[in-house]
């Protein structure tokens, strides 16, 4: 997990009381993994953005109630030149992680997942609350 400082806004006086009240630092993976929920009759729909990935670097699970969606991919590069500068060795490393609690009742089958132009789009399917069975109690 990379940790950056943050940036003042502006060069006003001012603002660094402001900026007092701000966290220090601030990471880089809150951007990362923009999901719109959007909700229907029968499902709920995740639209996940994963620009960059394929989708054999893109895992799906679902745990304990907990849709989690993960993925990850590393480059690796050997003497090249960019730049006009030379360099031996460029190496590249990404990995996000996200999880959703969908309910303990959904079951993986249920579950659809589609990935395209960057987007992965998830229909996980609404639960109907089990109703309780009427029972007649007898009057003493």
């Amino acid at each position: 997990m990379k940790t950056y400082l943050q940036k003042r806004t502006s060069n006003d006086i001012f603002d660094a009381f402001n900026d007092f009240f701000r966290p220090m630092f601030y990471d880089e993976k809150l951007d990362s993994m923009k999901t719109d929920i959007k909700e229907t009759e029968e499902n709920y729909e995740l639209e996940i953005e994963l620009p960059g990935f394929k989708k054999e670097e893109i895992k799906v699970s679902l745990e304990n109630g907990y849709l989690t969606v993960g993925a990850e991919k590393a480059e690796s590069k050997e003497d090249g030149e960019q730049n006009g500068k030379r360099y031996i060795r460029k190496e590249c490393s990404v990995s996000c992680q996200r999880s959703y609690y969908v309910g303990d009742d959904v079951e993986q089958e249920n579950v659809k997942a589609k990935y395209e132009n960057g987007i992965l789009s998830l229909i996980v399917p609404k639960v109907q609350p089990k109703k309780a069975a009427p029972t007649t109690i007898t009057i003493e």
